[in-house]
């Protein structure tokens, strides 16, 4: 760069077209000069009769070449190797503020020759640039344009769009005067502007400024501006110099008097202004290579300017980057070039960086599209070459061809309306397209059709003793299910083939109804399949959705056999008496035709839309209590009550199956516990009195967790040897076994005698045993105290019996005088009960007089005894009839002040004549008295077959009497001496 000037001339490249240049130069260089540094500049522009927005140059230039490295490195930059043939051209002059006499004498002379050159022209465009007699640097008033979004920076164009009328016309008329400038500025921002506001917004609030308002919104530093063409309302700028607003001229339009700025002196050959114009330059090839935008940018800059100075670098780089108004203004105006290089250095630096990021998004994306491209044309390649190979067949085939294996091996025995509808749908599949939704839906469906068991039965087992074993290994008790298994069992061996049935087991919870449902499909050698309906209130659930909905999907049935893939499964419907209502439905009523063996041999999913055979399914549903099924579902299923155990078949239960299972659980051996058959009782009489056995079950497990806690503690657990998982780690073991073994050998005595402590270590932890003393250790306090709270019983107080979910339980019916006195007879009742239980306590007490009238005449206690009646807890809500002969005798004890006889417990209903009706929950009340100690037990005569339908271990020991009649109730709680039946 030594020797570089500023004062340049354009040299003629050597094709010339009529003594024009063409529009992109390819042949200029800057030159070093001798010549001062206030010697002229020229530029040139021009303007195409077919081009509104861009000048072209028609440049007559000397024979010297231009050989400025600067220029050079922007011309291989930019490409500018291609040549135009635009001729014609109307050509004007303007020079910097250091031009002299000289360049205007040549500016002169060049405009003669353009004007010759385009007198043959038929028509002139508005948009051609005339010759202009007033130099720029003569305009001292022009018209104020505001500029919205960047400043007009020199030898740029810019097109605004001027909406006032008396601007337009001004503007205009400057043309026809031959004096086409004005003054282009920066317009500032509003003092409330919101940076979200829209460009029509911000537009709008231009057109409404006007005079004075419009001039305090003006940057003071702008550009003066050539009006290089008007058409309509817009009107194009060509930038020249620098120009400050010194004071306003007039208001409409607005025109302001100007300062020509002119850039601060400098040093050419200042090595920091060189380095600075190095690095903008070395910027703007690193920006070009990214940027196909600003390579245009140079291209266009090029064909209109005469020359590159460091000046005007710095305003094409700050041009033409995309930094915002406020550094692009600051860049405009600064007049010293160095501080000028250096602002638009850090704008090109900024936008460098961006431009990084851009290309580092758009490759990104790039190889994402490509690759995925890429994938598919090569997955599309193979699918053909395979196809042509006849190695795999397309989507559609391969889907018909898997789904007709499905059906082959069974073709036979698949229904024949079955088989139309499922060559009807894979006809339909092969016309669809793939990529349709009614695709997907015929292939599900053939998928739903093709996948299930027809005609495919499972080998049934028909040896009546396999099955009661198998029924023996997993319950204790439970004769009345087992019995039914084993006939349903039977029928089927004497006939050959066994047909579906509906069992309902009913009983409390705890009782094994869910278990034994398992246990009978294993003794019967069928599959296993349990789906839940307590809550459910969707209809879809069972019988399964329309094909037309989305996410469509079969009812739990046809998924039911999917999953087992047989035809005759045993399906346990668990909590059948819980079932939901909801706005989809009624679940119950759905149920009605799944569980009807008239029906069920064709029951139609809506999924499937077929018929499907039911009828080989053994359906065992479970219910805590019946009356909560509908009547016309209860009507199709064949119930079985499950009472609850007594406490000696609670014993059993938990030494044959839970401790075994709960002690292989916790790891226990069993030589390292003892749990007595005390601990057991205890246990199931003050913890666990309810009619199943999963609390019992989670009492014993918990016993056994406490144990394993106490063995790990005192060290009964040996350790045991690290187990090598891989073959490393097995070398490891090996090596460290080698040293081990070494290191015995020199230490015999010494492992030895540990040996000897871990063996007395070992011996000295005892055997954990769990008796009636200790059980409240692992336990904690009983839950339950003894249900008989008076010994003897006192006077007017009588033990009955009752029924609950939970199963049976003793309750005593108190009585006691509150006030005596002649014509004061009355009864007061308390203890939460129901309204049938009031009914009882009226007619009690209405048949207790007529009794006590029959056997002491003379006895007036009734009438003059005002009595209250309560029945304990007074929390628990009690209702029912069963207690009418107990509330009597409770009565009739306190009216002769004689109490009932010890260990007796009755129950059943009493009509007002004194006759006795039958009650229900004969077993559990049974259960109930046997756990209080109750030695005779008084029931209805009707219960007489229900009490003989017990098992033996349940009537042990038991004195049972059935009446019809109060008397008789009356002669065996109050005649001592009577024989009893």
């Amino acid at each position: 760069m030594k020797g570089f000037d500023t004062n340049l001339r354009l040299q003629a490249s050597p094709r010339l077209l009529n003594g024009f240049l063409p529009k992109r130069l390819s042949n200029l260089n800057f030159r070093s000069s001798s010549s001062s540094s206030s010697s002229a500049m020229l530029k040139l522009f021009s303007s195409s009769a077919s081009r509104v927005h861009h000048l072209t140059p028609a440049i007559r230039a000397g024979p010297r070449s231009v050989d400025s490295p600067l220029f050079k490195a922007l011309s291989q930059l930019t490409g500018l190797n291609r040549r135009s043939t635009s001729l014609g051209h109307r050509v004007f002059f303007c020079s910097d503020s250091a031009s002299d006499a000289e360049a205007a004498a040549a500016a002169e002379a060049e405009a003669k020759v353009a004007e010759s050159d385009a007198e043959g022209s038929d028509s002139k465009s508005s948009s051609e640039i005339v010759p202009t007699n007033p130099r720029p640097e003569d305009c001292l008033t022009v018209l104020a344009l505001p500029v919205p979004h960047r400043p007009l920076f020199p030898g740029f164009y810019m097109p605004i769009y001027v909406k006032d009328p008396k601007v337009l016309a001004a503007l205009q008329e400057s043309r026809r005067r031959q004096a086409p400038y004005a003054g282009a500025f920066l317009l500032k921002d509003a003092p409330s502007t919101d940076s979200s506001s829209s460009t029509a917004d911000t537009e709008k609030n231009i057109n409404e400024l006007k005079g004075k308002d419009l001039l305090e919104r003006l940057h003071e530093v702008g550009t003066l501006a050539q009006i290089s063409s008007i058409q309509g309302d817009q009107v194009i700028l060509v930038g020249h110099r620098r120009l400050r607003i010194t004071e306003m001229v007039s208001e409409e339009p607005l025109t302001v008097k100007v300062d020509h700025l002119k850039d601060k002196p400098f040093d050419m050959d200042d090595d920091v202004i060189k380095a600075t114009s190095f690095e903008v330059i070395s910027t703007l090839r690193d920006v070009l290579k990214t940027s196909s935008l600003w390579r245009d940018h140079v291209q266009t800059y090029t064909q209109h300017i005469g020359d590159f100075t460091y000046p005007r670098l710095a305003d094409f780089g700050a041009a033409i980057c995309g930094a915002n108004r406020h550094q692009t203004q600051e860049v405009l105006e600064e007049l010293d070039v160095h501080k000028r290089l250096r602002l638009t250095l850090e704008l090109m630096k900024k936008e460098m960086e961006i431009s990084k990021i851009q290309e580092t998004i758009a490759k990104a994306i790039e190889e994402k599209i490509s690759g995925e491209q890429r994938r598919y044309l090569l997955n599309e390649q193979l699918k053909a070459i395979k196809k042509e190979l006849g190695v795999e067949t397309d989507d559609k085939s391969a889907l018909s061809g898997k789904f007709k294996e499905r059906i082959e091996p069974n073709k036979e025995k698949i229904p024949a309306h079955i088989l139309q509808v499922i060559e009807e749908e894979l006809t339909k599949l092969q016309l669809l397209e793939a990529s349709s939704s009614e695709f997907n839906v015929t292939r599900n469906y053939l998928d739903w059709l093709t996948i299930l068991p027809w005609g495919n039965y499972s080998d049934e087992n028909f040896d009546v003793v396999r099955a009661q074993q198998i029924l023996d290994e997993d319950h204790y008790g439970l004769s009345d299910v087992k019995e039914r298994i084993l006939e349903f069992i039977a029928v089927g061996r004497l006939r050959g083939t066994s047909q579906g049935k509906i069992i309902c087991l009913s009983g409390p919870p705890g009782v094994g109804k869910t278990s034994i449902g398992r246990s009978i499909a294993r003794a019967l050698n069928r599959k296993f399949f349990r789906f839940s309906v307590g809550g459910l209130g969707d209809v879809a659930e069972i019988k399964g959705h329309r094909r037309t909905y989305v996410g469509a999907m079969p009812g739990k049935m046809v998924q039911c056999l999917k999953s087992v893939g047989t035809a005759n499964p045993l399906v346990l419907i668990d909590e059948i008496d819980k079932l939901g209502k909801g706005h989809a439905g009624d679940p119950a009523s759905a149920l009605l035709e799944l569980l009807d063996p008239e029906q069920n041999a064709n029951f139609l999913d809506h999924y499937l839309d077929v018929t499907i055979d039911l009828s080989k399914v053994l359906f065992v549903c479970t219910a805590n209590v019946i009356d909560m099924i509908p009547n016309p579902l209860l009507d199709r299923m064949e119930v079985i009550s499950i009472a609850g155990y007594i406490t000696d078949e609670k014993v059993h239960i938990a030494r044959d199956y839970l401790e075994k299972n709960a002690r292989g659980d916790c790891g226990i051996k069993p030589e390292q516990v003892d749990v007595s058959d005390a601990a057991l009782l205890s246990l199931i009489e003050n913890y666990c009195r309810e009619a199943g056995v999963r609390n019992l079950q989670k009492q014993i497990e918990k016993i056994y967790r406490k144990i394993a806690l106490k063995l790990v503690r005192e060290g009964a657990v040996p350790e045991e040897p690290a187990v090598a998982t891989d073959v490393e780690e097995a070398e490891i073991v090996a090596k460290l076994d080698v040293e081990s073994s070494e290191k015995e050998k020199n230490s015999v005595s010494a492992a030895k005698e540990s040996k000897e402590e871990a063996q007395t270590k070992k011996i000295a932890v005892e055997k954990v045993m769990i008796d009636e003393s200790n059980l409240a250790d692992y336990v904690g306090k009983p839950v339950f105290h003894a249900e008989k709270i008076y010994e003897p019983t006192p006077v007017g107080v009588v033990m009955g019996l009752a029924w609950t979910s939970m199963g049976g339980s003793t309750l005593y019916i108190e009585t006691t005088v509150v006030e005596e006195g002649e014509g004061k007879g009355g009864l007061n009742i308390t203890g939460q009960l129901g309204d049938v239980m009031k009914e009882s306590t009226q007619i009690a007490h209405t048949v207790a007089r007529k009794i006590l009238l029959e056997k002491e005449p003379e006895n007036l206690f009734f009438s003059n005894s005002k009595l209250h009646l309560h029945v304990p807890a007074g929390a628990t809500p009690k209702d029912g009839p069963s207690a009418g002969c107990t509330m009597i005798t409770s009565l009739l004890s306190l009216a002769m002040d004689k109490p009932v006889k010890e260990d007796l417990a009755m129950t059943g209903e009493v009509t007002l004549t004194g006759r006795i009706l039958p009650i229900g929950g004969v077993k559990e009340k049974t259960i109930a008295a046997r756990r209080s100690q109750v030695k005779t037990i008084i029931f209805p005569e009707a219960n007489r077959r229900d009490f003989e339908e017990l098992a033996e271990n349940v009537k042990e020991g038991l004195d049972v009497h059935f009446v019809d009649d109060y008397g008789k109730i009356f002669e065996l709680a109050f005649g001592f001496g009577t024989q009893q039946e």
